[in-house]
């Protein structure tokens, strides 16, 4: 279906009105006035577009004012912004294929962090035997924060059962948790605290809970550092500057965004009826629902979600998809319907 307006809880189709439980404005970021004025108000500054290398001799405040906010948002030493989470993903690996023996990954890894000639991380419910054998070596482990079609964090406690023959980098896609998860919606990355991990790097789109065009790496200085020197960066504009510097002006307005998402979840807890067809994770705002024929039941209801033929998986992506700026009556629908219809 094609549309005219951007899809906030409220989607106009061929002139009939849905309520939209789909796509990944997680905070509700881009129909907000205050942050719409705040990106015109940095747009009126910085321009539309800055097509010039970040490491030309002009250089712009608006990157080290986004990227010191990232940086401490995330509690990570450095960051480094770039124009798409895709990109920020493609830029790690090609980095790493130049220091890793060996790749493993978790499943249904997104394309942006896969490597060629990658290894399970697991075969079968069981560790690769590769990763515990006694060949000394360096590894590099891909993983989503919360893979496609799960509702809860990924578990690494499994890393600990890796000997410390292996140096292990972990390489940790956060575009479905960043403003989500963590202590302010900072995130997975800063919690990971394994002690046989080497070096952590976390890679993101800042497109959807953030609201904006661009993607960010983040890890310890010296990998931030090595990522400003690839060729690939010094030879390609950045993010978007205006962009950059919103994130550091809207601090307060992520806050209050997450905490109005936070209640919504804290709502559908209290109202939803779970069951095996209907699982649910307060602290996450997304729903995978196993129901018979439930997209006919929602279209008849005037509600779309999320529906589509995901790359990483055989099976369709089915997801109702909560954001901040749902209103109570909405959720009351929704909550309605899978109450009535999981049985």
């Amino acid at each position: 279906m094609k549309v005219n307006q951007f899809p906030d809880r409220i989607i106009a189709v061929d002139a009939e009105e849905y309520l939209y439980f789909g796509g990944t404005s997680y905070l509700g970021l881009p129909v907000n006035t205050a942050f719409q004025q705040l990106l015109i108000k940095n747009i009126m500054q910085w321009g539309t577009a800055y097509g010039s290398s970040r490491s030309a001799n002009v250089k712009l405040n608006a990157y080290e004012n986004g990227e010191t906010f990232l940086a401490n948002y995330l509690k990570v030493e450095a960051v480094l912004t770039v124009s798409s989470g895709m990109l920020a993903g493609k830029l790690v690996m090609d980095k790493l294929v130049q220091q890793t023996n060996s790749f493993f990954h978790f499943p249904n890894v997104h394309p942006a962090i896969t490597a060629p000639n990658s290894l399970p991380f697991f075969i079968g419910n069981q560790l690769n035997p590769r990763l515990l054998d006694s060949v000394i070596e360096k590894i590099t482990i891909l993983t989503d924060s919360v893979p496609s079609f799960q509702i809860q964090p990924i578990d690494l406690s499994f890393l600990e059962l890796i000997p410390s023959n292996k140096e292990i980098t972990l390489v940790i896609d956060e575009s479905h948790s960043l403003g989500i998860l963590g202590i302010n919606g900072c995130g997975l990355f800063s919690s990971i605290q394994l002690s046989n991990i080497k070096r952590k790097i976390m890679v993101a789109s800042l497109g959807k809970a953030f609201g904006l065009t661009g993607g960010v790496i983040a890890s310890d200085s010296e990998f931030i550092s090595q990522m400003m020197e690839v060729d690939t960066v010094v030879s390609s504009a950045g993010m978007n500057a205006a962009f950059v510097q919103t994130m550091a002006d809207a601090a307060p307005i992520y806050s209050i965004q997450h905490q109005k998402l936070k209640a919504n979840l804290n709502y559908i807890k209290a109202h939803l009826i779970t069951s095996e067809t209907v699982v649910f994770n307060p602290n996450y705002p997304v729903i995978y629902p196993e129901i018979e024929g439930i997209n006919e039941v929602f279209k008849a209801n005037n509600i779309i979600v999320t529906y589509f033929k995901y790359p990483t998986d055989s099976k369709v992506l089915n997801r109702i998809v909560i954001t901040a700026n749902h209103q109570k009556e909405d959720l009351d629908k929704i909550i309605a319907l899978l109450n009535q219809n999981q049985f």
